[in-house]
């Protein structure tokens, strides 16, 4: 009888243990969940420093300047605001020049938290990214030469238009150079200052990004027309996986744009 009561004592211990694993095994999956809900955030604060995609070519959202090698302009300032919710302090960003080609690059390969980058939001982009609330919307345009002759779309027939690579300046011009009936050829340039070197070297008639972006670059030789197309609308973007860093980003864009500091920056910088 002691040798059964002694079996039946292990067989009840064996199950029991057994069904403590499998208790365990089931709370991890939530377990590991809220871990990795949070990782994104936690490894920022970790390395002490908030890294940011921007531009460098583009005044009053993210320009170089070549006397100081300062970064700044109004997205500057909003990684800044990001870095402060995050990390507590808005010095804490270090910011990395993008182009409209590499800045999704950087993001895949974890070389930048966030892109603040006069990056448009779309259905298409939003598949591979985070996107917060739009901070700034504008609409493509387009830059020429005064003494051009150009007016409009309906005059561009067999005109070459520069525009940056992997922007969505070139699809939204071909649908109106379509609706008009004008054929064009465009050509497709790293950054904004070869564009407007092409311009102002005659190898491109038109130069054409958002409005905003081309009131940067405009001078005495030049203008900007009057149609604008597309609606842009600039978000903040963030790796699919980052959730919880989408979520804080978000959250900076809605107080800022409550409290009135967006406008406020938006006026501090000249942006129309």
């Amino acid at each position: 009888m002691k040798r059964i009561s002694v079996f039946l004592l292990c067989i009840v211990t064996v199950i029991g243990l057994l069904a403590a694993g499998c208790g365990s095994a089931d709370n991890k999956p939530a377990q590991s969940a809220q871990a990795d809900t949070a990782a994104d955030i936690k490894a920022i604060k970790d390395r002490g420093v908030l890294k940011v995609g921007v531009k460098v070519d583009v005044p009053k959202f993210g320009f170089k300047d070549p006397q100081t090698n300062k970064i700044d302009g109004l997205e500057i300032d909003i990684a800044r605001a990001v870095a402060k919710k995050i990390l507590g302090d808005p010095t804490k960003i270090d910011v990395q020049g993008v182009t409209a080609k590499t800045r999704g690059p950087l993001l895949d390969n974890g070389e930048v938290d966030l892109v603040i980058a006069t990056f448009t939001i779309t259905e298409e982009r939003k598949q591979s990214y985070n996107f917060s609330d739009p901070y700034f919307k504008d609409g493509v345009a387009m830059m020429v030469k005064k003494s051009s002759g150009i007016e409009a779309v309906k005059d561009m027939n067999g005109k070459k238009i520069g525009v940056a690579q992997s922007a969505t300046s070139r699809k939204a011009l071909q649908e109106e150079a379509d609706k008009a009936g004008v054929k064009v050829q465009f050509l497709e340039f790293g950054t904004y200052p070869e564009i407007k070197t092409a311009l102002d070297s005659g190898r491109i008639d038109v130069f054409s990004v958002d409005g905003s972006i081309l009131a940067g670059y405009l001078d005495d030789s030049t203008t900007i027309l009057k149609d604008r197309f597309a609606p842009q609308e600039y978000g903040v973007a963030s790796k699919k996986s980052n959730a919880a860093l989408a979520k804080a980003v978000n959250e900076v864009i809605a107080d800022m744009k409550k409290n009135g500091e967006l406008d406020k920056l938006v006026q501090k910088w000249g942006i129309k």
